[in-house]
């Protein structure tokens, strides 16, 4: 078989998988994981569809799901649900007889896609033209895993949406300035709430290989890599406004992904485990418009009637890589774990995988 051929067939579903019922796909989930055991653990993202997660062995957040794939020592199979970057940081932290498999190679992630090794190295080589030594990287765990080994190798570490603040203090510590990758919204709400001015933030745009500021250089502390998440963006402080307007009583809770001003006239922001349990530990008869992905918003009306919840955007769509995983995708993983096959198989490559995991044992360490 060719490259482009081997290539298509980790990306293809065959068509059997799509003629079967529901109730086909789900027996055949319950005898896989009936007949392998301990043997198979599937992590389940927050995001993912009601049709996958029902399977999942633990739900959470990607680091979380990542750290239990790597304690859960006696499964060899990790069929993760989530993401490219999210198995890949499951690869980085299990074991080398532990296989990593992400059921849709297509599920990826925009905003991880939005910094590039190449667009990276490039940054920083500028960056130290202009700055000199005084810069200290610190990457969203929402990137890829050479992303990770590139701030791993400059002593820089991985942030989470829980330890944002954390992590920022510390690289403060260390450093004059940081570089935040790949997420600008994540950054900007972070050093703001340290006590950072806008003023003080720039922008690196990585298509204009530039930095976009208009000021002083020497005023700047904070350098935000030009990337978004497209779910979290489209949150707007016309939703906001809406929302009042029609549920004065409501509280308005949303992830820091979302822009600024959002943020700003949120209620409360917070990592996605912050916004379910604030749900989970409100008090019933309570209002909530929630936002997050909707997947999980629709989990949380769902599992939570006795309190009204809706999504702070109407018109809001689940995120689309995330919803490439179903239960098609699921079973047709399963099937093939055991014929030595390597389909949809994600492998780190040691180098990368080494520098990575400095950068993940940085952030463990001091947060």
């Amino acid at each position: 078989m060719n490259i482009l051929a081997s290539l298509q067939s980790n990306l293809m579903i065959p068509e059997r998988y799509r003629q079967m019922s529901r109730e086909e796909l789900e027996a055949r989930v319950i005898e896989v994981k009936e007949r392998l055991g301990k043997r198979l653990f599937i992590p389940g993202h927050h995001y993912q569809k009601d049709e996958v997660i029902q399977f999942a062995d633990a739900t959470g957040d990607s680091l979380k799901l990542a750290q239990l794939s790597a304690e859960n020592t006696e499964a060899e199979f990790i069929v993760f649900c989530g993401v490219h970057f999210m198995a890949e940081t499951a690869d980085i932290l299990t074991s080398e007889k532990q296989k990593v498999f992400l059921p849709d190679m297509r599920a990826g992630c925009s905003m991880a896609d939005m910094a590039d090794i190449q667009q990276t190295e490039k940054a920083w080589e500028k960056l130290q033209e202009i700055f000199g030594d005084t810069i200290l990287p610190l990457t969203y765990v929402n990137s890829t895993a050479a992303i990770k080994a590139f701030v791993g190798a400059k002593d820089g570490a991985t942030v989470t949406s829980s330890n944002a603040e954390t992590m920022v203090k510390w690289a403060f510590g260390k450093k004059e300035r940081i570089l935040f990758l790949p997420d600008q919204h994540l950054g900007r709400n972070t050093a703001a709430d340290l006590g950072v001015a806008l003023e003080e933030m720039a922008i690196w745009n990585p298509i204009s290989n530039m930095l976009e500021y208009e000021g002083d250089f020497s005023e700047i502390k904070v350098i935000l890599w030009k990337g978004h998440c497209s779910v979290h963006e489209n949150f707007t402080v016309q939703n906001v406004i809406e929302t009042r307007e029609k549920y004065p009583d409501m509280k308005i809770i949303v992830h820091p992904e979302c822009r600024r001003e959002v943020v700003e006239l949120a209620d409360e922001a917070g990592s996605t485990s912050y916004i379910i349990k604030a749900i989970e530990t409100a008090e019933p008869g309570s209002s909530w418009a929630v936002g997050t992905e909707m997947n999980l918003v629709k989990r949380l009306i769902k599992n939570h009637p006795e309190q009204h919840i809706i999504s702070l955007n109407p018109h809001m769509c689940p995120c689309l890589t995330m919803n490439r995983i179903d239960l098609p995708h699921l079973v047709w993983s399963l099937d093939t774990l055991e014929d030595n096959s390597g389909h949809n198989l994600i492998k780190v490559s040691e180098d990368i995988a080494q520098n990575a995991k400095l950068a993940l044992e940085y952030m463990l360490e001091n947060s």
